[in-house]
C-alpha cells in the first residue's frame, strides 16, 4: 500500500494567498509556545485582526456568530504565526492534536462550536488530515481585554 505524502503547510498557505501576521509576544510573565519532547504547547492567544487591533465585544450580543467565526480564523492564523516562529517552518508541524477555544459569550448563547469552525477549518485548509483535531469550545463570562475569544493548540512536531 502506498504511503500519501503529506501536503506542505507553507505551501498551502501560499497557494491560499495567506500570509501570517506577526507572532504575538507574550504580554506578562508566560511564554506563547512550550516544547516537550515533540509536542508544542501554546498560550491562549486573544482574538485580533492581522493589523494586531484586538476584536472585543460578546458573542451573541455586540458580534455575530459570523463575526465571532471569522475572529477564530484569524486567531488561527495567529496561533499558526507562534509555530512558525518557533519551529521557522509550519511543515514541521505532523498533526494538530487539541484546540481548545474560550468564547466571550452572552449567557444564553449556545452557538460555540459554529464560532470554533472558523478556526478548525483554516487548520484543516493548511494541514490537510494532519489539521483535524479534538477540540473543546466553551462560553466565558468574560475575558482579557474584553476578547471575542481565546484559541490555545496543542501539536505533535518533528
Amino acid at each position: 500500500m502506498a504511503t500519501q505524502k503529506k501536503s506542505s503547510a507553507d505551501a498551502n498557505l501560499k497557494h491560499l494567498g495567506i500570509e501570517l501576521p506577526a507572532a504575538p509576544a507574550a504580554a506578562a510573565n508566560y511564554t506563547t509556545f512550550v516544547r516537550v519532547g515533540n509536542v508544542v504547547y501554546t498560550s491562549g492567544h486573544v482574538s485580533a485582526k492581522p493589523d494586531g487591533a484586538r476584536i472585543v465585544g460578546k458573542v451573541g450580543g455586540a458580534l455575530t456568530v459570523e463575526q465571532a467565526a471569522e475572529a477564530a480564523r484569524f486567531t488561527a492564523l495567529s496561533l499558526m504565526a507562534t509555530l512558525k516562529a518557533n519551529l521557522d517552518s509550519l511543515d514541521k508541524v505532523k498533526r494538530i492534536i487539541k484546540v481548545t477555544g474560550m468564547i466571550n459569550a452572552v449567557p444564553d448563547f449556545a452557538d460555540h462550536s459554529r464560532v470554533m469552525n472558523g478556526c478548525s477549518d483554516i487548520l484543516v485548509q493548511v494541514f490537510g488530515d494532519a489539521g483535524k483535531h479534538v477540540r473543546t469550545s466553551v462560553g466565558m463570562g468574560s475575558l482579557p481585554f474584553n476578547v471575542a475569544l481565546e484559541i490555545e493548540i496543542m501539536a505533535e512536531v518533528e
